[in-house]
């Protein structure tokens, strides 16, 4: 029998503080047999759920959230989405892996656009473009890579100076820059609360739930502090917490990373965010930091990493307004007003582990930070794999599958060590 636990976050998510409160569905209690199991209650676990009622609308379905939607690891990410990435090079290799990502990608933000149309929830979903920027010669270059790989595959695209990147967000901290037009922004917690709050009626949410042991008995036994669940096929999608269950510890790590939102600017504040009125940026470098703008008035920062547990509160809002102010010196005088963490899932080569690891057991782990649209088409293709209705093919030519990575204590070394060097790679992108 495998005993869990689950990420406690001890701060709140500042995407929901800005929500209206919401009543979270209750607390699974008693004993119950389903059909179907989901353990957790983010993108991937809510589109398998969904797809499973779908195909098989008289099955009984169970999702376990151990948290609340917009509180857990879903709601903790920077807002990005869209239906088509352009390749980090342009070799043929990589061209075609791109374009096989990306049919499955725009399939699964027809989908989520479709479901937000049919039951009328908004998530500020806009619009703006896709800015990767550069603050170093080694990061240009790498944007100057990924401008290849637009050309290749036809995407429209703007090639950005200093003076134009300063234009277009504000700041003269970047050398040059990458405008792509298909990127949308959305608010993650909204978008995770109107998913949850609109499964079909065959599916059973329960909210503050954690699964703690799981074993099999014939049919799959799962335990909560309250409640005992029997059933034929379970999901675990819970990311990096499926090492919790005994699977997958030597294909992935857990990293926790850093976000914050400033306070409500005043007019003349929000003035220095440049001509844009909603963007957002990813840094060239993938130890880099992320900024956006939200709304007509706050500036949203993501970096940080640390591996396997979290790191002090007060570091964490140190760093994170450095990395705010030297971006926007002139707004050395705006403060944050929010700061979380949250868990991802890394994997050694970037790939996710997808598919059936056990008898009626199935996962998806190791988003490696691609949270949204990814985790949904593959929480989507995930339940079709479990009704023989997708080809796992599919899957794994187009975002390969997650290898081997040494156990501890060389893990652990072989981590800081990478981070180390990736680190000093970053340098200003951090």
């Amino acid at each position: 029998m495998a005993r869990s636990s689950y990420p406690r976050y001890p701060d709140a998510c500042g995407w929901t503080a800005l929500l209206p409160p919401r009543v979270p569905r209750p607390t699974v209690s008693g004993t119950h047999r389903v059909k179907y199991a989901v353990v957790g209650g983010g993108y991937t676990g809510l589109a398998a759920a969904r797809r499973l009622a779908e195909l098989e609308p008289g099955a009984s379905i169970m999702v376990l959230e151990a948290s609340t939607a917009g509180e857990g690891s879903a709601a903790r990410n920077s807002g990005f989405a869209s239906p088509r990435d352009v390749p980090s090079g342009a070799t043929q290799a990589e061209l075609q892996r791109g374009a096989a990502q990306n049919r499955l990608t725009e399939e699964g933000f027809g989908w989520l656009t479709e479901i937000m149309e049919r039951y009328g929830f908004g998530c500020e979903l806009e619009l703006t473009g896709r800015i990767k920027g550069a603050a170093t010669e080694a990061g240009a270059a790498l944007v100057r890579s990924q401008r290849e790989g637009a050309l290749r595959l036809g995407v429209a695209h703007e090639f950005l100076d200093a003076g134009q990147m300063e234009a277009r967000i504000g700041s003269r901290y970047y050398g040059a820059g990458l405008f792509t037009g298909e990127g949308y922004l959305l608010q993650p917690a909204a978008l995770i609360q109107g998913l949850a709050d609109c499964l079909p009626g065959s599916v059973a949410l329960h909210e503050n739930s954690p699964v703690t042991a799981l074993r099999r008995r014939g049919q799959w036994q799962l335990e909560t502090p309250e409640a005992r669940i029997t059933a034929d096929a379970v999901v675990l999608a819970t990311n990096a917490a499926v090492k919790n269950f005994g699977y997958l510890r030597d294909r992935l790590v857990t990293i926790y990373t850093y976000a914050a939102l400033t306070e409500a600017m005043r007019p003349e504040d929000a003035a220095h965010l440049g001509f844009m009125a909603h963007w957002g940026l990813l840094p060239a470098h993938r130890l880099g930091t992320t900024v956006r703008r939200v709304g007509t008035d706050r500036l949203m920062v993501r970096s940080m990493y640390s591996y396997e547990r979290g790191i002090a509160p007060e570091r964490a809002r140190e760093t994170l307004l450095s990395c705010f102010h030297r971006r926007y010196p002139a707004l050395a005088h705006v403060a944050l007003e929010y700061v979380w963490g949250g868990t991802t899932a890394l994997t050694m080569n970037g790939s996710p582990f997808w598919g059936q690891i056990d008898a009626g057991l199935f996962t998806s782990a190791g988003c490696n930070g691609a949270g949204i649209v990814k985790g949904t088409i593959l929480g989507k293709r995930l339940a079709e794999l479990m009704l023989v209705v997708a080809d796992p093919q599919e899957v794994s030519a187009a975002f390969g599958t997650a290898n081997w990575i040494a156990p501890e204590p060389f893990r652990s070394i072989g981590f800081h060590a990478i981070a180390a060097v990736e680190r000093r790679r970053a340098g200003a992108e951090a």
